[in-house]
């Protein structure tokens, strides 16, 4: 049940469903995804309002090409099931839960919306935040059709770690690779986690660019400020665009040649991949853009 369509997933911004306001606001941004939040942005006393907002939000139909997503209180939390039960009523396109730390957890949440008649269009994206998740990502990630996204909590990460938040992020290096490999194997997408300091543009930038090259489909955001940064960064550029073209018109110029170059270089069946990938991020990434015009 997983998506079978490429979606730009390259900004994905969290929106305190509290805040009536900002659920107003997220109508008009150009980000790709929301993630209306339930969980850390929402006071205790604060909870049953917020899911009530969020679940009408998911069923107003107002947010136009916008993936939207409902972040629910983690399992074992006192609202999670009532959480669960109205976000899979509400319809939106994705549950998703924080610290999902294992495949059984992913089977318990996938029954729960199922029983909580959640529609087949309605995926869970799971976020792994934990040292026990990032050495479990495969078996996650592989436990669900419905799953269809994993999210990184990086916060908690280097909580759990023990570690600092640093320039580079070099002590969260393994655990990110780890993350994306599990991703991968299981043919799942994958989201990196926010960047804290939302006045620090030159950081914010490097961090998507570092995201990027390592592998991510896109960022996850706090605020309305990064979602520019994260379009770009997560992007093809136009180069990058204009290579592709060029690798697939010679792919297609040189069948039965032997060897096939494109600019001096020689050209395989992986570089053909890669080249179709961009293309197609590229058109769907326009296809929103015109949407929204």
């Amino acid at each position: 049940m997983a998506d079978t369509v490429f979606r730009p997933r390259r900004s994905v911004l969290y929106m305190p469903s509290s805040n009536a306001r900002a659920l107003d606001k997220a109508k008009t941004l150009p980000c790709d995804a929301l993630i209306l939040d339930l969980e850390d942005a929402v006071a205790p006393d604060a909870k049953e309002a917020a899911r009530e907002a969020a679940c009408a939000a998911a069923r107003s139909g107002e947010y136009a090409r916008r993936e939207l997503t409902i972040r629910i209180n983690g399992i074992g939390m006192p609202w999670h099931e009532d959480d669960l039960r109205a976000a899979a009523a509400a319809g939106p396109d994705a549950i998703v839960v924080p610290k999902v730390g294992s495949a059984d957890e992913v089977r318990t949440l996938v029954a729960a919306m199922e029983d909580a008649g959640a529609p087949d269009r309605t995926t869970l994206w799971a976020m792994v935040e934990t040292p026990g998740a990032m050495l479990r990502v495969e078996e996650i990630a592989s436990a669900s059709d419905r799953l269809s996204v994993l999210v990184m909590g990086t916060n908690d990460l280097v909580k759990e770690l023990y570690a600092e938040h640093v320039p580079g992020r070099q002590p969260l290096l393994a655990g990110l690779g780890l993350a994306l490999l599990g991703a991968r194997a299981a043919g799942k997408a994958i989201l990196d986690g926010v960047y804290n300091d939302v006045k620090d543009t030159e950081g914010f930038l490097a961090e998507c660019a570092q995201g990027r090259q390592l592998g991510f489909d896109g960022k996850t955001l706090i605020h309305p400020g990064q979602v520019a940064g994260a379009n770009e960064a997560f992007a093809p550029s136009s180069q990058a665009v204009e290579d592709a073209r060029g690798i697939l018109q010679a792919w297609e110029d040189g069948q039965g040649s032997g060897v096939v170059t494109y600019n001096g270089r020689m050209i395989e069946n992986l570089h053909v991949e890669s080249a179709q990938r961009v293309l197609t991020m590229h058109e769907a990434i326009t296809a929103l853009e015109a949407e929204a015009s």
